[in-house]
């Protein structure tokens, strides 16, 4: 029997949170190179491809056989700028958030290529063999606006609830304290006032909000993650 929320029925131009956890609750970031690791395959993915300068570098007699070899997997990676947005993200050392906005049915190729990218690096760094993830992902639909504001703030509260401030997540951005080209803020900034989205955004994630209720439109609540 499917699990709930790994079958899915992708509609263009929606909003869908994806996750997903290591296999048995185990750690799937064990320290920093790994989350970097995570976010660099995220970039990769999500950042326009200047294609004309990658065959520049293939062809010149001056490029190095490391950097033709990096133009090469860039020019055979599939590239997802154009297909869809990264609202936001939280990385967990167990499970992460990322919530999507896609424009074209892309999820399932982008969230796959993600996770098996990462486990084949995991394994190799550490030596191990097996499933990572403790299953395919999941993915839940956002069905309306007030479900979208509330899903961004329940992602960067992770950290914060876990006590752990360290731990990667585009809250920054959404203060104003970074700027990543390949994470887009103004799906959620949109709906603050303009001149002070920035203040706006912070006082929203302090706000209280049933717990419940904040869980249950955020992802499946019988004890998925």
């Amino acid at each position: 029997m499917a699990s709930r929320n790994s079958v899915k029925d992708y509609i263009p131009n929606s909003y869908y949170h994806i996750y997903n956890r290591g296999v048995e609750q185990r750690k799937i970031f064990m320290d920093e190179q790994d989350y970097s690791v995570f976010l660099s395959y995220l970039q990769t993915y999500l950042s326009p491809v200047d294609i004309d300068n990658l065959e520049e570098v293939l062809s010149s007699p001056n490029s190095t056989p490391k950097e033709k070899d990096k133009a090469l997997k860039l020019l055979k990676l599939k590239n997802y700028s154009e297909d869809l947005d990264l609202v936001c993200y939280a990385l967990m050392p167990n499970h992460f958030h990322l919530l999507i906005q896609q424009r074209e049915v892309v999820i399932n190729s982008f969230a796959n290529s993600l996770g098996t990218r990462y486990a084949m690096y995991f394994n190799r760094k550490y030596k191990r063999k097996g499933v990572l993830f403790q299953d395919v992902y999941k993915a839940v639909l956002v069905q309306s606006e007030e479900q979208l504001l509330h899903l961004s703030r329940y992602i960067h509260n992770n950290p914060i609830k876990a006590s752990s401030l360290s731990l990667p997540s585009s809250l920054p951005e959404y203060l104003g304290e970074r700027k990543t080209n390949w994470i887009k803020t103004n799906h959620i900034l949109d709906y603050f006032s303009l001149s002070k989205q920035k203040f706006t955004y912070r006082n929203f994630m302090g706000m209280s909000i049933d717990p419940e209720y904040l869980t249950d439109i955020a992802i499946d609540i019988n004890g998925e993650l």
